[in-house]
């Protein structure tokens, strides 16, 4: 194991990090799918690199190191499903289609603030609304009147825990389709 362990580095023995098993594993079958056929349908997606999650143990790979490398190849999947869409259906039917998902959350986002996303209980947590709504701004200005945003801005939100606040779920998806229209500007 020794061999494949030095792709990125490692936590201290007393430190958690990413399950080093795990994470090989999972970019050797990444490896596989992007140099598989051109045309050829991958069987991991830039969408499933984005909900990639690795178990924690002590002495793994660092969180940081292997985040901004899942990053990096979560752009390039991206890309690659991009160019495969744009070529079966072409530019104006991706755009057509990217157009409406960025209205339905324009339409979403115009509602007031601390309404925008479904709430969990009070006993519940979700995402503290005031955080998640200031990122809302940021995004509706993108949106509509071209204000600058970039991936990275959307990947790096974080937000506390609220009891009563937006549902996480809800929230993450949004931010998800808002990454994939940023991408089809790029």
């Amino acid at each position: 194991m020794d061999a494949v362990s030095t792709t990125f580095p490692k936590t201290r023995r007393n430190r958690l990090g990413y399950d080093i098993e795990q994470v090989e594993d999972f970019l050797e079958d990444a490896r596989r799918a992007y140099t598989a056929e051109r045309g050829e349908i991958s069987a991991i997606s830039a969408w499933q690199i984005r909900e990639t999650a690795f178990a924690m143990k002590k002495g793994g790979y660092s969180p940081e190191a292997v985040d901004a490398a899942l990053e990096r190849l979560e752009d390039a999947f991206a890309m690659r499903e991009r160019q495969r869409l744009a070529a079966q259906g072409g530019e104006a039917a991706l755009l057509a289609e990217k157009r409406e998902v960025a209205q339905e959350i324009v339409d979403r986002l115009s509602r007031p603030a601390g309404e925008r996303f479904a709430r969990v209980s009070l006993l519940a947590r979700g995402y503290r609304r005031h955080e998640v709504d200031a990122l809302a701004e940021r995004i509706f200005a993108y949106l509509t009147r071209g204000a600058p945003l970039e991936v990275s801005d959307i990947r790096s939100a974080a937000f506390h825990p609220q009891r009563g606040g937006y549902r996480e779920a809800q929230v993450d998806m949004l931010l998800d389709a808002v990454i994939e229209i940023i991408r089809s500007v790029e």
